[in-house]
């Protein structure tokens, strides 16, 4: 088991149905069809959050009120007096929400006439940010990914050029990018623990005690239409964060990464909008370095979309792309970058990684410092368990498939023929590159100038945590601090397959 509690999950409870939406054309819809069947609660944990969304955004015509979320909620609100609505957003700095038309700022406005209670999170130590992205209607369904409530979020999976529905108005010219992001949907007793994720959340940013809910609902808000892809699965809840105040740091998204990447067998498969933590650099490079080791493949967006991020993360990329080449020794490691159809780049948003076919994990965690132990972060993930083991297990090659030949742009039968004819998932890949089908491109490891490895070196504006976030030059020396923490923890939990090497070249 790699989920263990107070190790590499905070909670690991039962779900008897679980879903994963890959973009967002599905997920807003099904969000949206499980608010409109709550009775209870709906509670919202996020980075951001515009008024605006539209659940189903239309060709050339502005959605109607009843589809933007702002007035979807207060038109339940008021249909149902009972509800309880919470949203907690995090409290963005200034330049960061100048770039959100000031939404986290100005958001109470857009609930001032309903019972609607919108909240900002500063409750954090300067510098870090609230990252979760959550969603839990009446403790009974819950909803945990990388995508928030924002126009530029939704996308199909077909990643269309120029899709009117993703321009930003109907007299827009220029559409918002393709945007891949993925979503996961979980019932019962998991749904219940992200319920108690919220109010601890919610009391910290707010200082209001919420009480758990005690009576069973009758109805059923599992969203109309979806078809549980897993059922009678464990999923985990794992998080991240800074000590703050009375709080404790927490880094479980970082030991179930180091854990889950010590365990695997045969592929590792991660999506994630950055590659830069020298932590999981060094677990992959030890992995590489053996010589029957697991596959390792990556997808990233080509370049970041903001020039901060361009001048910082992806020139850090570049060194956790370097080491990960310097170690593999017997050709198992690929890193990619999706386009459309005529060549543009695709964001990839998502945080997602699969374990060989025994854990799919999706979230809001990045794979840079931040994310593993500064910023607040929320992990879900399902491992497979009892009767139902092999059809789970089944279940997740199946989305591992569907998500790579997404990018391809061939149907899933094509890949698995692939894959068993070319004995493996990179080599399957390559294979179908080489048949024309190019929408996925290797990612080159960029030569830096002097700026950029001074940046890259000291991972300028990708703090460890509090103690080095305003001083740079102690930052490698934190991050050994922190590695040889989380090596620790794994070996008194119990996972001794973990191997305490910390000596990261990427440091």
């Amino acid at each position: 088991m790699l989920l263990k509690e107070a190790t590499t999950c905070w909670r690991a409870e039962p779900a008897d149905r679980a879903a994963v939406f890959i973009d967002m054309e599905d997920y807003f819809a099904a969000v949206k069809s499980s608010m409109s069947k709550a009775r209870r609660s709906i509670h919202l944990l996020g980075w951001a959050f515009d008024p605006n969304t539209a659940f189903e955004p239309q060709e050339g015509c502005a959605p109607p009120d009843d589809d933007r979320i702002a007035e979807f909620l207060k038109a339940l609100v008021r249909e149902r007096p009972d509800l309880d609505v919470k949203l907690l957003c995090w409290k963005a700095a200034l330049p960061i929400a100048a770039t959100q038309k000031l939404y986290p700022q100005r958001a109470n406005g857009d609930f001032a006439d309903s019972s609607v209670r919108f909240a900002v999170d500063d409750a954090l130590p300067s510098g870090a940010s609230h990252h979760q992205k959550v969603v839990v209607i009446d403790d009974v369904v819950a909803f945990c990914g990388g995508c928030d409530f924002g126009p530029d979020r939704w996308d199909t999976c077909d990643h269309v050029d120029d899709d009117p529905r993703r321009l930003p108005a109907p007299e827009a010219k220029t559409c918002f990018d393709a945007r891949h992001e993925v979503m996961g949907v979980v019932d019962g007793a998991a749904a219940a623990a992200f319920g108690d994720l919220f109010r601890e959340r919610w009391r910290r940013a707010t200082g209001e005690v919420l009480a758990a809910p005690t009576a069973k609902l009758r109805s059923d808000p599992w969203p109309a239409g979806v078809a549980p892809q897993f059922q009678d699965v464990r999923v985990g809840l794992s998080r991240s964060g800074a000590a703050w105040r009375a709080w404790p740091q927490v880094r479980e998204n970082e030991t179930l990464y180091l854990a889950s990447i010590a365990a695997a067998t045969s592929c590792i498969y991660m999506e994630n909008q950055y590659f830069t933590a020298p932590v999981i650099a060094e677990a992959l490079a030890q992995r590489l370095a053996e010589p029957d080791g697991p596959e390792i493949i990556l997808v990233s967006t080509a370049h970041s979309p903001s020039y901060f991020d361009q001048m910082t993360m992806d020139r850090t990329r570049s060194m956790f792309i370097k080491r990960l080449r310097e170690a593999d020794k017997h050709g198992r490691f690929q890193i990619y970058s999706p386009v459309t159809s005529l060549g543009h780049t695709i964001i990839v948003h998502a945080k997602l990684a699969i374990i060989d076919d025994v854990l799919l994990r999706i979230g809001s965690s990045n794979m840079n410092n931040r994310s593993l132990g500064f910023d607040s972060e929320c992990d879900l993930s399902i491992e497979p368990k009892g009767a139902t083991r092999t059809a789970s297990r089944a279940a997740i090659r199946a989305i591992r498939t569907r998500l790579i030949a997404h990018w391809l742009g061939c149907e899933d039968q094509e890949f698995e023929a692939t894959v068993k004819s070319a004995g493996g998932i990179g080599p399957a890949i390559e294979a179908l590159r080489a048949r024309g089908l190019c929408r996925l491109r290797p990612i080159p490891q960029l030569s830096l100038k002097p700026l950029a490895a001074l940046i890259a070196t000291f991972h300028i504006g990708d703090p460890a945590g509090p103690v080095d976030c305003w001083r740079p030059w102690s930052r490698r020396t934190r991050l050994k601090a922190e590695m040889a923490k989380s090596v620790a923890a794994l070996k008194a939990a119990g996972l001794d397959h973990v191997k305490p090497r910390i000596s990261p070249k990427t440091v």
